[in-house]
């Protein structure tokens, strides 16, 4: 770890990330000093024990008062040792992932770098509407979703809720059966020592996780969580890898700080449904890995025909875990500003390679038969309905308000080829 120092130096610069190294790198080593007399005291005192049958009178008492001299030691040294772990571990936690030399250097999004672009530009031959404008209370109803749960929940209802639930169907299909994953419905809540070892803080002012009160446990903000925290302390038979997992959870997250533009409707709410895609990976495979995420994301929303670009994410804009990731945006109507005056792009997917980084905090390993190594995970998502909702029917709509359903949808939407809306 000390030899690495330059480089995690360099790389928290790269990621804008204020962490307190030098105090890092001094409680890594009290820690070592620490652990090293430790060990030392206890095998003194284990070699002083087995003479206890051999000896007595005062060779007894001379034994006896050394063993008692090394227990008040230890008495000593071992609750040092547990106050410097735990600093050593909170900010361990805060140190980032490595960054590829393949991401961007970059401090925010402004710096990200799109590399694809399914479509020139997005021309409609009439005057859209966002999907707040198309969707009245019959289809979503966020003011009887705020009496019930409170700001930014709601009922999706009637064809919406239909589409919804095709959506999710469509894309199971195709991950499931052509792409080979395992399917998994996941448990909402995660513990918080699981949270954290995926990357993710339970606690503080910057947290989007909603604490259970007087539990040591979180509602998940992604199926990411649980899928990471499966294999947890457990050793895979590197013949397994890559496992493959997609994960269909309910998804909770504060939100806080979020206004604006990108607040609006569906785009930012306290819960909604997502498919994730996990995949435990031998670090030969990742990259190939990562490379099948970003694929599976373009096909979905290729043979939904909603326009979409990609973008290779820059240093800053990464994210603790992630060593490489991607972004999918898609066209959406509700973005549309004084700069945007027809609409912009709006993140509906992600994907990223964490290399070893989760694996070491949850303790998950692979072996070969001769030794054992940390795994790399990646995650991608596969669908988010809430976003998804909203590039659908904002990119299907028509003159009339109506929503027009691709053929690669119809057969998960009883074949209907339009929703007509009503309304009112």
């Amino acid at each position: 770890m000390k030899e690495n120092r330059t480089l995690v130096e360099k790389n928290t610069k790269a990621r804008g990330v204020k962490v307190d190294l030098s105090r890092f790198y001094e409680l890594l080593d009290e820690r070592n000093h620490l652990i090293q007399e430790i060990d030392v005291l206890k095998a003194k005192r284990n070699e002083l024990s087995k003479k206890f049958p051999q000896v007595s009178g005062d060779e007894k008492e001379t034994l006896q008062a050394e063993v008692n001299q090394i227990k008040e030691s230890l008495k000593e040294l071992e609750p040092k040792l547990d106050e410097a772990q735990i600093e050593f571990k909170k900010i361990w936690l805060e140190i980032p992932n490595l960054t590829s030399e393949d991401s961007p250097l970059g401090a925010t999004d402004e710096d990200n770098v799109e590399i694809y672009r399914s479509v020139k530009e997005v021309k409609f031959a009439f005057e859209p509407k966002d999907h707040t404008e198309l969707l009245n209370d019959d289809y979503l109803d966020f003011e009887r979703g705020a009496k019930v749960s409170g700001a930014k929940f709601y009922f999706m209802k009637n064809e919406i809720a239909l589409l919804e639930q095709a959506l999710i169907q469509f894309t199971l299909d195709k991950v499931v059966n052509k792409f080979g994953f395992q399917f998994f419905s996941t448990p909402d809540l995660a513990l918080n020592e699981v949270i954290l070892g995926t990357g993710f803080n339970p606690r503080g002012a910057e947290k989007q996780i909603y604490n259970v009160e007087g539990e040591e446990s979180s509602l998940i903000g992604t199926a990411e969580i649980v899928l990471g925290g499966y294999h947890k302390d457990e050793t895979i038979d590197k013949a397994y890898l890559p496992l493959k997992y997609l994960g269909l959870s309910h998804c909770f997250r504060t939100e806080a700080g979020a206004y604006g533009r990108t607040s609006k409707g569906l785009y930012r709410v306290h819960q909604f449904s997502k498919l994730e895609m996990f995949i435990y990976s031998s670090p030969e495979e990742a990259d190939k890995m990562l490379e099948l995420l970003k694929e599976i994301e373009m096909e979905v929303f290729g043979e939904l025909e909603i326009p979409f670009r990609v973008i290779k994410i820059c240093s800053g804009d990464l994210g603790g875990p992630a060593y490489k990731k991607y972004d999918l945006e898609a066209w959406m109507t509700m973005k549309r500003d004084d700069k945007h005056p027809s609409g912009d792009w709006g993140e509906v997917t992600s994907c990223s390679n964490c290399t070893d980084y989760q694996a070491r905090r949850l303790n998950i390993k692979y072996s070969d038969g001769q030794k054992k190594e940390f795994v790399y995970t990646l995650n991608g998502t596969a669908i988010s309905l809430a976003r998804a909702v909203i590039a659908f029917v904002e990119n299907h709509q028509d003159a009339d308000g109506n929503i027009n359903i691709p053929k690669s949808l119809q057969p998960y939407f009883f074949n209907r080829e339009k929703i007509v809306l009503n309304t009112k």
